[in-house]
């Protein structure tokens, strides 16, 4: 499948090469040519190229300048590898200066999104529209030695106009339009479609990269003919920052957008509401984009807030599936397994492909499992190596527990004093003393004080509080049990503690025990703690304690159930739970255990009742000689005559009745079902790890190093989900080792950590700028020693070198990506550009130069108004192909029934072969131009 997937790519090579060979061919018969007579010398002056070198930028002419044919023969393969290295250098430096654009274009704000219940929350969104970024830094980055090499010629050679760099920027466009969207339309496995995601700012590039080239053969042979004039060098440039703003317009739906008659629509795949325009017509399927706000139920919701609500289901999504393919692993396992696939699969910028793409030629690997790698060993370590707890030097003394409860019949209550950290061979005097609270001593318990002894190796000890029992009838009271006047002894006599600042032991928090007596003459109040709580949806099951106060006398039945609220039952958010609690004589705490779905939501509030019934005693001990009347005996015996009761008998009534076991002060609990807080804070950290920019950005020189001399396997992300990393292969050895220079050179420039990437953004461009200026010197001695013109030069080689490193990123963008905007949309955007930076700004600066002198910039207008009236109508039928894709039957630009997609290749493919023809054969004057 790897094969068939670069037969295209391997095509184009071989093209390139026959290519190579028939040029070649044709300069060795335009040396014999020379020989001849003087009148076809007079011609090829004009329609043929030269061999007279011209001093370069940087480097200078090859002496002697008329070489024999085996030494033209070297110097044309000296010339040819010394390009192709070259290019490789500027692949590699720009690798990192498109690292540097991901960082800036990836920085973040945050923003507060209102909700439409009112509530406000706080969230980070990208600071750089993504169409701005598109068409601004991502497409300098793909397209800056083409922009530069422009420039540079301009401004080497004196203000002169030349062919090499206009003519490259139009044989890359031709190459971008043509052979690249030839491989993106092939590789798409069978059946599968990829169409372009935001069809108007699409509209909107296509129709500028179409018109700059209009507009580039109008100001050269219609306007001014032969003559550049300053302010069509300043329009040109100019129409670089309106093409950026119109495309922002049509990406954010403003102007007119907002006038035109709108429709709804629930994407099936998401749930998410989405926005069409108007009635489109039926050939052509217009998929819509979210909006920018809309009403939904009268409230406005924000395009941000949709966004990031999106990122967020997507990451539970994934965490959910991972969870249910690999139960086996732990959390921290699925995160990093998680984010992997998060980062394989997300919609990734033009840059990030470029740098695959630059980095798995080079041998650099795969960048995605790097990264899955390194987060995979850095969480190892941090498991494996926790440091040691600080050692304590100071013992603490305190209550543990800090509550006790006992029943007023259970004759004594026991404390514990626990002893922690220190140096657990000093004895330690404690005192200790009860306080009264609502319980008085003497009438509920027993004063008592006195000293614990900790002796050597001893952590806890234990002394008692006598509690005294009644008859009566009484609320549960409490009191207090204080710690004090600790002192630490060397040896088994007591003695003051030493006045040391440094003290060996202190008492620490709780010195003060509760203690609080159950009544237990009343068959007891049944209530919940509280009547609210709050619980995490991934508790499991919860446990939800039901108190028996004020007497434990007796077995009695209480009833219970959940109710319904806006958490539903059944297995939704919980399980239905109804039954009975069994309270025996003297129990005073029984537990309700509910069954809470966690269904992973990243906000959630829902709640339910559970609710006690009506208690009933089952049996009532008669303790104490207290002698009480049966409950139900009126039920059981209705037939008897009704009776006056004498006074024995109505006291013994009343005080069944009070004794009769009752509902408390909260008798109904709501239970608040909220999310994780574990699982928002795993899903919020997922989301900020998922920043591309992570990945692609460097944090130190020396990171950069290490990098750099260290070889890695290349592979496709969708081999396995792990993120593991392959050997290897000979192919990455040896494309790391022809490398390594460049590699190395580059790890100077400085990483991407450094002022948010600019500084990296800065030196890259300026080194690609140097390596664009050694390029431009080397195709044109490399032209003018086989007899090439520089316009042929440009087109063919300059062209493709540039546009290689592109072709791989667009191929992997095409395959990984859902949607074709990052192989497609990025080429008519990165076309226009390359008119409106290239030359508008090389022309402008000349222009400018030659008017200051009071003359005019001279541009020959015939072999590039040619090339450029030839790759603006094969680009219309380019465009109009693409969009004719997009109906029904054939699903999308990328892809399709397999006929139609190789019909469409070999379409495009003939398309730019038929321009390199053309071009060439008019370059030479075989065909007339203008």
């Amino acid at each position: 499948m790897a094969w068939l997937s670069l037969q295209p790519v391997t095509s184009a090579f071989l093209h390139f090469g026959l290519v190579t060979f028939v040029l070649f061919l044709h300069g060795l018969q335009v040396d014999a040519g020379l020989t001849g007579d003087s009148t076809s010398s007079v011609q090829n002056s004009s329609c043929s190229g030269s061999f007279d070198c011209k001093e370069g930028v940087i480097l200078p002419i090859w002496y002697p300048e008329n070489p024999s044919l085996g030494d033209k023969i070297a110097r044309v393969i000296v010339y040819f590898v010394a390009l192709i290295y070259m290019f490789l250098g500027v692949s590699i430096i720009a690798d990192r200066f498109m690292a540097s654009i991901e960082v800036i274009t990836s920085q973040e704000k945050e923003v507060t999104i209102k909700k439409p219940n009112g509530e406000t929350t706080t969230t980070t969104i990208r600071i750089w529209n993504e169409t701005v970024s598109n068409l601004t830094l991502m497409a300098l980055g793909s397209s800056a030695p083409e922009i530069l090499l422009s420039l540079i010629e301009v401004c080497g050679h004196g203000f002169i106009a030349g062919d090499l760099g206009p003519s490259t920027i139009v044989g890359s466009a031709a190459f971008n339009m043509f052979i690249i969207i030839a491989i993106c339309v092939y590789v798409i496995p069978d059946g599968e479609t990829r169409k372009i995601k935001h069809l108007r700012v699409f509209f909107v590039t296509a129709a500028w990269s179409i018109f700059a080239y209009i507009w580039l053969y109008m100001i050269l042979a219609v306007f001014s003919p032969g003559v550049v004039q300053v302010w069509e060098g300043l329009l040109t440039l100019f129409f670089f920052p309106l093409c950026v703003l119109l495309a922002w317009i049509a990406d954010r739906r403003l102007l007119f957008y907002k006038y035109m008659p709108k429709k709804y629509r629930t994407d099936k795949h998401r749930g998410i509401i989405i926005e069409t325009e108007g009635d489109h017509p039926k050939g052509i399927e217009m998929d819509g984009k979210m909006m920018n706000s809309h009403f939904l139920d009268g409230n406005l919701v924000t395009m941000e807030g949709k966004e990031v609500d999106e990122s967020r289901k997507e990451m539970i999504r994934i965490l959910k599936d991972l969870k249910q393919k690999h139960p086996e692993k732990d959390l921290d396992q699925l995160v990093e397994m998680a984010n992997y696939y998060a980062l394989s699969h997300q919609q990734k910028s033009r840059a990030f492909y470029r740098i695959q793409a630059t980095r798995m030629m080079t041998g650099a690997g795969n960048i995605l499992k790097k990264h899955a790698a390194e987060q995979a060993k850095k969480s190892t370590s941090l498991h494996e190596v926790q440091p040691d707890e600080p050692e304590e030097f100071i013992s603490k003394i305190y209550f543990d527990p800090c509550s006790y409860q006992c029943l007023e019949n259970c004759g004594a209550v026991l404390l514990t004093v626990v002893r922690k950290g220190g140096d657990m061979s000093k004895t330690i005097y404690v005192d200790y003393k009860t306080e009264d609270g609502s319980a008085n001593a003497g009438a509920d318990y027993e004063f008592t004080e006195g000293t614990v002894v900790l002796k050597s190796g001893e952590t806890q000890k234990e002394f008692s509080v006598g509690i005294i029992d009644d008859d009566i009838f009484e609320e549960d009271e409490h009191f207090f049990v204080r710690l004090s006047n600790l002192r630490v002894v060397e040896s088994e006599e007591p003695s003051e503690l030493s006045n040391s600042p440094y003290p060996k032991a202190i008492l620490a928090s709780p010195c003060v025990a509760t203690v609080t007596i159950l009544d237990d003459d009343h068959a007891g109040i049944f209530t919940f703690e509280c009547d609210v709580i709050h619980i995490s949806e991934s508790i499991g099951v919860m446990e939800v304690k039901v108190l028996r106060t004020s007497g434990a006398r007796g077995t009695v039945i209480v009833p219970f159930r959940t109710v319904e609220g806006t958490a539903k039952g059944g297995g939704e958010d919980f399980e239905d739970t109804y039954g009975e609690l069994e309270f025996k004589n003297d129990e005073t705490v029984k537990t309700v255990h509910i069954k809470v779905i966690d269904d992973e939501e990243y906000e959630k509030n829902k709640n339910f009742i559970i609710e006690l019934m009506s208690p009933r005693m089952v049996d009532m001990s008669l303790q104490k000689g207290c002698c009480c009347l049966q409950l139900g005996v009126d039920f059981a015996f209705t037939e008897v005559a009704e009776r006056k009761l004498s006074v024995e008998e109505e006291e013994a009534k009343r005080i069944a009745e009070m004794g009769k076991p009752i509902l408390g002060e909260h008798p109904k609990l709501e239970v608040i079902i909220e999310e994780s807080y574990e699982f928002k804070n795993t899903v919020d950290k997922l989301i900020k790890k998922t920043n591309l920019a992570l990945v692609v950005g460097t944090h130190s020189w020396r990171d950069q190093f290490m990098e750099a001399i260290t070889v890695s396997a290349a592979g496709d992300e969708d081999e396995d989900e792990s993120g593991e990393e392959r050997l290897p292969s000979c192919f990455d050895y040896v494309m790391h080792f022809l490398t390594v220079f460049w590699k190395v050179l580059f790890a100077c420039v400085p990483p991407t950590e450094y002022c948010n990437g600019w500084a990296c953004f800065v030196v890259s461009i300026l080194i690609i700028g140097m390596l664009t200026a050694i390029i431009g010197d080397l195709a044109s001695h490399f032209g003018c020693t086989i007899g090439l013109k520089d316009s042929v030069t440009a087109v063919i080689f300059v062209a493709f070198g540039t546009s290689v490193p592109d072709t791989f990123a667009s191929k992997a963008a095409a395959i990984q990506d859902m949607y074709a905007d990052a192989s497609i949309g990025n080429v008519t955007g990165s076309n226009a550009v390359n008119v409106f930076l290239g030359i508008g700004l090389a022309w402008s600066v000349a222009a400018i130069y030659w008017a200051s002198q009071g003359q005019e910039f001279q541009v020959s207008a015939g072999t590039l108004a040619f090339s450029v009236t030839l790759f603006t109508i094969f680009a219309f039928i380019c465009i109009s192909v693409l969009l004719y894709r997009r109906r029904p039957h054939l699903g999308g630009e990328l892809g399709g029934p397999r006929g139609c997609k190789l019909a469409t290749m070999l379409l495009f493919v003939s398309l730019w072969l038929l321009y390199i023809l053309f071009a060439t054969l008019e370059a030479y004057c075989y065909i007339k131009g203008f």
